[in-house]
């Protein structure tokens, strides 16, 4: 189901656990509008007036940057728990080129893993179609899974899979005023 407004909850009693990718999101929305995604609304469009059992943002940072301060700061005002991990560097190319790794795809994995026997909505905010099988598996566990996503950016196995998704790209409100720094 595509859905572009946050709309009514199906059951206001069930219980909500919302993962955030912010880098998916991040280059997504720079790429969509070159703005800033409003993480306080996307927090009302996973919940729609559910119980929200746990809000998890997950950062990655580069040692030094003093930008994610402000962020991670804002994040954790909002209510959402945040991860953080460095950029880590490395030769692991084959050819001796310098490799940045730093997504949290298993930790995200974990935590949804972690979050099936407390919560009713596994509510995904990432495009990322590595989330595909794990998802799969959220619904055969009786989980209902929704994607909040920029649709340009996500991969389709994912938003054929999910029960409801929600293309920030259209909802009114979604990006900051300001433009990105």
């Amino acid at each position: 189901m595509l859905a572009t407004e946050p709309g009514p909850a199906e059951h206001e009693d069930q219980r909500v656990a919302l993962f955030v990718d912010t880098q998916n999101l991040y280059y997504a929305a720079r790429d969509a509008a070159g703005r800033n995604l409003d993480y306080e609304l996307l927090l009302r469009i996973a919940t729609r007036g559910r119980r929200l059992h746990a809000a998890t943002a997950y950062v990655v940072e580069r040692d030094g940057e003093s930008t994610a301060y402000g962020f991670v700061t804002r994040l954790s005002s909002l209510g959402y728990r945040v991860r953080r991990r460095s950029v880590r560097v490395h030769r692991g190319d084959g050819e001796g080129r310098l490799v940045l790794e730093g997504d949290w795809d298993m930790g995200i994995a974990a935590d949804i893993v972690r979050a099936w026997e407390h919560v009713d909505v596994v509510v995904l905010a990432s495009g990322d179609g590595d989330f595909v099988p794990l998802l799969a598996l959220a619904q055969e566990r009786g989980k209902r899974v929704e994607v909040v996503a920029f649709k340009e950016a996500s991969a389709q196995a994912l938003i054929d899979l999910c029960d409801r998704f929600v293309h920030l790209g259209e909802v009114e409100g979604a990006f900051l005023s300001t433009a990105r720094v």
